[in-house]
């Protein structure tokens, strides 16, 4: 590919025109196997680029043996080990298959999944339910409490928010997001507002399905205790609307961020399902008490498609709070969205930051920029332990590896 600066200004004019006209609305929950075809055999999916099992981290290999024993594959940990070692199941990259997972982002057929879709393209993208806090798959942790939970979410709550949706209608996801980023999230690792958003949107729908009053109290109160539940929505609906953008050819624009906690990938505009990845670095941030960076696994899940769209770290102006929870000073967030503006080629028109005057997000991760500025985005992220079966530890920001961009330009002939 060589295309002429002319033409990649227009292609990705186009694709932010895309980006800014987008709706994503939340249609649905299924069993990931009846929304994604290639789950209907030894088939798992997983965060990032594809990596091959034996090559996996152990958080990721910690997740897989977890989903093995969940799906009854495997009898127990023992045996989901010997089982995944026998080379008997298959693995794809969940972003290959328009689904997300978080961290590990381990996606198995009984795991029931969230369904979004944008309104103009018909585009539809998946994401798994959030567990919630503690000790969870998506961590790398694997015993029974998780297992039980799973369990809870696939035969109790997810039949409860698919009857919801069923009674409500559609539900605006990009209405949501866009009134969040106002009331102090990033709607990556801030989704305290966003969460509380949706809480109060399906509640009195919750109450007109048939769950028993237990039942819709029991999934209010795990809402509720979960801040960080909006996150599926919000990684979902950015998926279903940078996919439009992936499929525009010629334009320089990053439609896709992830991590498999071995290498760091991207794809961008135009190039098709091809990635571009460089090893992946570690989070620098705070530390849960007791641990530290020497700690910490390389980051990983597919969460970081956020900051393609003028979310996550590029947004951290409009979450102050944020500073708590993965460290540094409210200046610095600041500081390092004014700094992103200078990588991206708009702002987003619904995503609104109050601090700065109410400018939109930074959007539009543009390679040229990357390349010729040498400032690479800026992502949060939480912290998985390098060992199996401790799980969170931390949440943090990084820089991705300049090789990406520099492969992804070389590959489109920008450099």
């Amino acid at each position: 590919m060589n295309y002429e600066a002319g033409v990649v200004d227009d292609a990705n004019l186009k694709a932010i025109q895309t980006i800014s006209n987008a709706r994503v609305n939340w249609i649905d929950v299924l069993p990931a196997a009846e929304a994604l075809p290639v789950l209907r055999s030894q088939v798992l999916l997983h965060a990032g680029p594809p990596v091959r099992p034996q090559l996996m981290c152990p958080a990721m290999r910690n997740a897989v043996e977890g989903a093995l024993v969940y799906e009854g594959w495997a009898r127990d940990l023992p045996e989901a080990a010997d089982v995944l070692r026998d080379g008997g199941i298959g693995f794809e990259s969940a972003h290959d298959h328009d689904a997300l997972g978080a961290m590990a982002g381990i996606i198995s057929p009984s795991m029931p999944v969230l369904v979004l879709e944008e309104t103009t393209s018909g585009n539809r993208s998946y994401a798994t339910i959030n567990e919630g806090l503690g000790r969870t798959l998506r961590f790398g942790a694997n015993d029974s409490s998780v297992i039980e939970r799973l369990l809870w979410i696939q035969n109790r709550f997810a039949p409860l928010l698919q009857e919801t949706v069923a009674v409500s209608g559609p539900i605006d996801i990009t209405g949501i997001i866009s009134r969040a980023v106002q009331r102090g999230d990033e709607c990556h690792n801030r989704n305290k507002a966003a969460t509380s958003l949706l809480f109060r949107k399906i509640a009195p729908w919750m109450v007109r399905a048939s769950g028993s009053k237990d039942e819709i109290s029991e999934a209010l109160f795990f809402i509720d205790g979960n801040d960080h539940f909006f996150l599926s929505f919000s990684m979902a609906a950015t998926k279903a609307v940078m996919n439009v953008v992936h499929r525009t050819r010629g334009g320089s624009l990053v439609s896709c961020m992830a991590a498999n906690g071995v290498e760091f990938g991207i794809k961008v505009a135009g190039c098709g399902d091809r990635w571009f990845t460089a090893p992946a670095g570690k989070g620098d941030g705070r530390y849960f008490e007791g641990f530290s960076a020497a700690d910490a696994n390389p980051v990983m899940g597919d969460s970081y498609i956020s900051e393609t769209a003028g979310l996550g770290g590029v947004a951290m102006a409009a979450a102050p709070g944020i500073v708590r929870f993965i460290g540094g000073t409210v200046d610095e967030a600041i500081q390092e969205t004014l700094e992103m503006y200078r990588i991206t080629v708009a702002e987003h028109p619904n995503y609104k930051i109050p601090a700065l005057g109410f400018r939109g997000t930074p959007l539009g991760i543009d390679v040229r920029a990357v390349l010729r500025t040498g400032i690479l985005p800026v992502i949060n992220t939480g912290v998985a332990h390098r060992e199996p079966g401790i799980g969170q530890i931390g949440a943090g920001k990084f820089r991705p590896p300049r090789e990406c961009f520099t492969r992804a330009a070389e590959e489109l002939r920008l450099s």
